[in-house]
């Protein structure tokens, strides 16, 4: 058996691991790399695997983040026929997410060609989209929906059962049983474990007790987040500050999960009055659409988040929330020069509506930028983190001079002691562990927090690209 390791290998985005058994081929996820221009040509060459993709027998799918389902129509534009399995939760998400990541292509090299005209130039140089949007459409053909809990038989030696993550709205963690000469060989996929006791979605279910290979993620594999009430605490603190300035409080926010609790968290802070009533503009068509998804699927969500819909329901008062749907609506909402509070995505601050939000509302000082999600290198949002004073927008000079707060309670993603934790779930340990979705030093960091305190002793940093022999 041989595993591919063709992204998310010190790195934490284009999650895609081949796996061949001998006698059968299959991708765990088939994640698009965001980050700049090199993700661009990682992307481009991302699924340049020596041989035919139509050889692949079947593809699972953990969950519908675009840094792990974003490449499956590039997939299928490259000849891929075969079922991808998944949840029925992530199927009515990647209806709306993969359209989404091909328009913004398409829109984003239309704009790039425009700007080249302005300026005298050429076509060269213009990347074009990695997929078009009728050919996202298309690619939706091959999911194929997959119950918590159910076990599936993709391949004749090949078993999988998916289990919640409580990472995003049918998030999933894998176990994959490969029979064939000798015993049946478990190997267990982490996908994106969620946070246990945050707001929206159930916890993680319980690791299963044994596994021959295991792939854990290491997002946060380096560091603990900040507990809820401090989280609280901040978020209290910025809108308060921004008020008194009277400016306007924008949160890039992932379309899937983010937006979601953070409307969560700040409809619970009204209702307990630590905030006074708000106005807030939901300002992604994809994010409202993935509202409406997350509230078609009760079962997943947990009894605190069942109770305050209900609040809401019963005191429209107190939360309002606008979902911005038409352009001109959005561009209206720039208008506002005081006492808004914008969601839009995209999270890390690359491609969509926030970018116009930011450009208008990061020269002035008396507004607040909420960073509450994970910011890779290269990213928009990671130079705000950084404290950049300037920064480029539609390639335009935008002086920051608004507050940047940034706000890590609110990940989706386990911090090292519920990774660990999750770990501990295992009887006794893999027989190889493999570190994976991480930027370089907080997947080593892990791995020597997993040789230290669980006493493990085969755990190893696979590099871009390298190939297993198991």
């Amino acid at each position: 058996m041989r595993l591919g390791f063709l992204g998310a290998a010190g790195e934490v985005t284009g999650s895609c691991t081949l796996v061949e058994t001998g006698d059968t081929r299959f991708l765990v996820d088939c994640g698009m790399f965001q980050g700049g221009a090199e993700a661009r040509s990682k992307n481009l060459h991302a699924l340049n695997f020596g041989f035919d993709v139509r050889k692949i027998d079947f593809v699972l799918l953990t969950h519908a983040h675009i840094d792990h389902s974003g490449l499956l129509p590039r997939l299928a534009m490259l000849g891929y026929k075969g079922p991808i399995y998944t949840t029925p939760a992530t199927i009515d998400l990647l209806e709306v997410l993969l359209p989404d990541s091909a328009h913004i292509q398409e829109k984003e090299a239309e704009w790039q060609l425009r700007h080249r005209h302005r300026r005298g130039k050429d076509e060269r140089g213009v990347p074009a989209p990695l997929y078009t949007v009728a050919q996202a459409l298309a690619s939706l053909s091959l999911l194929r929906p997959v119950a918590y809990g159910e076990i599936i038989q993709p391949a004749a030696t090949v078993k999988v059962c998916f289990h919640d993550a409580g990472h995003i709205l049918g998030s999933s963690w894998l176990e994959v049983t490969v029979s064939g000469e000798g015993r049946p060989r478990k190997l267990v996929f982490s996908g994106d474990l969620g946070m246990p006791q945050r707001p929206v979605l159930n916890d993680p279910e319980k690791v299963i007790a044994q596994a021959d290979v295991l792939l854990i993620e290491s997002t946060y594999g380096d560091r603990l987040h900040r507990g809820l009430p401090e989280t609280e605490d901040e978020i209290v603190d910025a809108f308060g500050r921004t008020w008194a300035t009277h400016g306007n409080l924008v949160v890039p926010a992932f379309a899937v999960g983010r937006t979601q609790e953070i409307i969560y968290m700040l409809a619970d802070l009204v209702r307990r009055q630590r905030l006074s009533p708000l106005k807030v503009y939901v300002d992604s068509p994809m994010a409202n659409a993935a509202t409406q998804i997350t509230l078609a699927h009760p079962e997943l969500l947990d009894p605190e988040t069942r109770e305050l819909i209900a609040w809401m329901k019963k005191h429209p008062e107190k939360m309002k929330l606008e979902f911005v749907a038409d352009v001109e609506r959005s561009k209206a909402i720039n208008e506002i020069r005081s006492g808004a509070v914008i969601i839009s995505a995209s999270g890390m601050c690359e491609a969509g509506r926030i970018k116009y939000h930011l450009r208008e509302n990061l020269p002035r000082s008396e507004c607040s930028i909420l960073i509450a999600g994970f910011q890779a290198a290269g990213t928009l949002g990671r130079r705000l983190v950084d404290k950049a004073r300037l920064v480029n927008i539609f390639s335009q000079p935008v002086p920051v001079r608004a507050r940047i707060y940034t706000v890590g309670g609110l990940s989706a993603h386990a911090d090292q002691a519920a990774l660990l934790n999750w770990l501990r779930g295992f009887h006794q340990p893999p027989g190889r562990t493999f570190v994976v979705h991480g930027e370089a030093g907080a997947s080593a960091n892990f791995a020597r927090a997993i040789e230290a305190q669980l006493g493990w002793s085969d755990v190893r940093l696979p590099t871009p690209g390298e190939s297993v022999t198991l």
